[in-house]
């Protein structure tokens, strides 16, 4: 298991959320110089960490872990969903999921 690599994921996403190390750090109550490790890779991550991370950072272990979701993991439930869909009901449903998004992220 490449921690470097996980590390540079969480970084990522984390990035991508608009969250700096410190707000990271007390979303799952680990101290900064714990985070600053995870994502340099100079530490190993523990199961509670792990699993803390992708909640906080909204995404699966198994994205940070293998750089995507595993099948059957919310892509995909979210992919199938829509395949059963009508076209106005999947427009409907994307109108929903932006706001709702919208209100997650303010």
């Amino acid at each position: 298991m490449d921690y470097y690599v996980i590390g540079q994921r969480i970084r990522a996403r984390r990035k991508a959320l608009g969250l700096s190390q410190e707000q990271l750090a007390e979303r799952i109550n680990i101290s900064l110089t714990h985070m600053s490790h995870i994502e340099t890779g100079n530490t190993k991550l523990s199961l509670p960490v792990l699993v803390a991370l992708a909640d906080a950072l909204r995404t699966g272990t198994d994205a940070l872990i293998y750089g995507q979701e595993a099948p059957g993991g919310t892509q995909a439930k979210l992919s199938a969903l829509l395949r059963d869909c009508s076209e106005a009901n999947a427009a409907l449903l994307l109108k929903i999921l932006q706001s709702v998004k919208e209100s997650l992220e303010r």
